[in-house]
């Protein structure tokens, strides 16, 4: 409230001022912030049980059909989500590049595109069992899991490079001694494929005794490495099956339309 209010001088006169203000205590913000040259305030949100990308949506959703902004006013959303922002925006690309890299490499050692094409063509199967793994421990998709998927992508590329290797050898060695037919090519893959049954489960067995502490320790940021490591552990399960199952299959079948058609007076072809 405003009002006029009388100050006596040391003589006795009366003088009236101009307009003084009354002070009272009323509440306010505990503090001024500003970001950017303006003034902010911040909203605290707490997220359990749930990914932030998600509540981040719903919360989007809210706003957008129950608050009115005042001119001069915007809203953002920072701190966790903001970082997620980024490294998705980073992903986008890194992935891609990442892929790119693995088929490069796969057609330089090959020389072939169609084989270099097979392992690629194998790579979402093989990332299956970390689907499943996440699932099952209940953990959302984030750049910690995405970073285990990349680090699955490049275990099962090696997989399936070293099972494509092997059978390739044994298959030159079949057609060197004179066994180029089908019954030769499948002996090959036979021979191929057992080759890599001991050293694929030492491999797989090294891999998951490794990472099983990461995933079930409870230390300090255990929430993060835990998610790492849970692609490579589900993919472990998946990964090596496919390679002694699938990429010799799909070897037979590359390899036999290109072999010699045996005459009919032989009443087969191979």
């Amino acid at each position: 409230a405003l009002e006029q209010l009388p100050i006596y001088t040391p003589l006795g006169s009366q003088i009236t001022l101009g307009t003084v203000a009354r002070v009272k205590v009323s509440d306010g913000p505990p503090m001024l912030k500003s970001e950017n040259a303006r003034p902010s305030g911040w909203v605290y949100v707490d997220v359990r049980g749930r990914d932030i990308a998600s509540v981040v949506a719903d919360l989007r959703r809210a706003v957008s059909e129950q608050v009115r902004l005042q001119p001069g006013m915007s809203l953002s959303y920072s701190g966790q989500f903001e970082f997620l922002e980024r490294a998705n925006a980073r992903l986008t690309w890194l992935v891609p590049a990442t892929l790119l890299i693995i088929f490069v490499l796969l057609y330089l050692t090959f020389a072939r595109f169609d084989e270099a094409l097979l392992i690629m063509a194998t790579l979402p199967f093989a990332l299956t069992g970390g689907v499943w793994f996440l699932y099952w421990l209940g953990f959302n998709l984030s750049v910690a899991t995405g970073v285990g998927f990349i680090a699955l992508a490049g275990v099962s590329a090696e997989f399936g490079v070293i099972m494509l290797l092997y059978l390739k050898n044994a298959w030159a060695e079949r057609q060197e001694s004179g066994e180029g037919s089908e019954r030769g090519l499948l002996a090959a893959i036979r021979e191929g494929a057992v080759q890599r049954v001991r050293p694929k489960a030492m491999t797989v067995a090294v891999i998951i005794a490794g990472l099983l502490p990461i995933l079930l320790d409870s230390g300090t940021g255990s929430e993060v490495m835990s998610r790492i490591a849970a692609p490579m552990v589900g993919g472990m399960l998946t990964a090596p099956l496919l390679s002694l199952f699938v990429i010799p299959a799909a070897y037979r079948l590359m390899r036999r339309r290109h072999l010699p058609v045996v005459s009919n007076t032989q009443g087969k072809k191979p």
